[in-house]
């Protein structure tokens, strides 16, 4: 691939496969561009999956960091970031890496930014300037974040409310570009492509014309006790509303699988199939009634269908989504979830069987589904073979 400029990007969760892939498919599609994927470890097999969701292979992988075994940062922080900045150290100082990728806030983004800053090469953040305000909460995603964007060259910002946030920190206006959401592109093209993979778990669902709700958990701020008051609050919902249909995607970590799982057991209408394929989930949400989660990219993801959300959480990065009436924080208290949910089902239409998600009359807030296309755009102009895109424009991502 002579004349192409090889940029690596680095993926260790299955958050960022997603986001990452549509990206890494734009560069792929440009003459100037080698990317090369390389995957962390950090979820293992549940990543490799997802990139082949979108017909992506990583070129390199590292082996699981020790103590996490391939899942979700299962080790204590400071030995996950340890190991993974130390594999990625050797791997990002290859003279030919002309830029570094990273997505988010995981463990594997920081460590891929500090691995790249040290080797010299210049930072690509991509989804850089969300902010909760509180350094300890999600923990440690907000203090990660922060320190991402210190070391970054370009930052691509989601939506413009992520662009203030980092001006706020100090970052020059010119070193942001208003990207929107690169899950966008993502959950789109998942939901309308081909099955890869069936879910035994889930046969049927995808035909039967019951409300369906989709739940996941996993906040580390939530493990434990938070986590078992969210299931139980399900718990009530499936008994107070048998003809809905709930369906809850827990984590691969399997101290947090158990801890939502075991008030639901037994439940005719609440399917428990553990993590499930990124197309299959997208598929899910593209037909739900009502998402209850404490996911950050979910609750990005819901908006491409004008899905309402209960976020169970006790703040948000995703502002944009509560401005626009679409998510709704309700923390972890079963009452609340159990209350706010009842007011969702409560409006017309809302638990008709058969009828499918009407359209949020809103613009999106996380943008268009052309997120990618400016990424790598972006990606161009920071190296000098490519004008720099213009920011997304109009209200759905102020």
């Amino acid at each position: 691939m002579s004349g192409r400029q090889r940029i690596a990007i680095v993926v260790g969760t299955r958050p960022e496969a997603v986001k990452l892939a549509p990206v890494v498919r734009e560069l792929q599609r440009t003459r100037w561009a080698e990317p090369a994927v390389l995957t962390t470890g950090q979820h293992g097999t549940v990543v490799r999956n997802t990139l082949a969701c979108f017909g992506l292979r990583a070129e390199a992988a590292l082996d699981p960091p020790a103590g996490t075994g391939g899942t979700a940062a299962a080790g204590p922080v400071t030995e996950l970031t340890a190991g993974l900045l130390s594999g990625l150290g050797s791997r990002l100082s290859a003279p030919d890496v002309r830029a570094v990728l990273v997505q988010g806030d995981t463990s594997s983004a920081l460590a891929g930014a500090m691995a790249a800053f040290f080797a010299k090469i210049p930072v690509v953040h991509v989804e850089a300037g969300l902010r909760s305000g509180d350094a300890r909460s999600p923990f440690p995603e907000e203090a990660h974040r922060r320190m991402i964007a210190e070391l970054s060259d370009l930052h691509l910002a989601p939506t413009h409310a992520a662009r203030r946030n980092l001006l706020a920190q100090g970052v020059a206006a010119d070193r942001i570009v208003v990207t929107g959401n690169t899950v966008i592109d993502a959950v789109v093209a998942a939901s309308r492509g081909p099955r890869h993979r069936a879910v035994p778990e889930l046969r049927g669902l995808e035909q039967n014309s019951a409300p369906l709700v989709v739940v996941t958990a996993h906040r580390r701020e939530n493990w434990g006790e938070p986590i078992r008051r969210v299931g139980r609050a399900v718990a009530a919902l499936s008994r107070q509303y048998p003809d809905v249909t709930f369906v809850v995607a827990a984590h691969m970590n399997p101290a947090v699988r158990t801890a939502i799982e075991e008030s639901l057991r037994g439940r005719p209408n609440v399917h428990l199939p553990g993590p499930i394929p990124y197309d299959a989930f997208a598929r899910l949400l593209s037909r739900s009634v009502l998402a209850i989660t404490d996911s950050g990219g979910i609750q990005e993801e819901t908006a491409a269908f004008g899905l309402p959300i209960l976020v169970t959480r006790d703040n948000t990065e995703r502002t944009e989504g509560i401005d626009s009436g679409l998510a709704r924080l309700v923390g972890t208290d079963e009452t609340e979830i159990v209350a706010a949910a009842e007011k969702e089902f409560a409006r017309e239409g809302v638990l008709d069987a058969g009828k499918p998600n009407r359209a949020f009359p809103r613009p999106n807030p996380y943008g268009d589904g052309r997120a990618a296309r400016r990424c790598a755009a972006a990606c161009g102009w920071l190296l000098g073979l490519a004008p720099r895109p213009p920011d997304i424009t109009g209200q759905e991502t102020r």
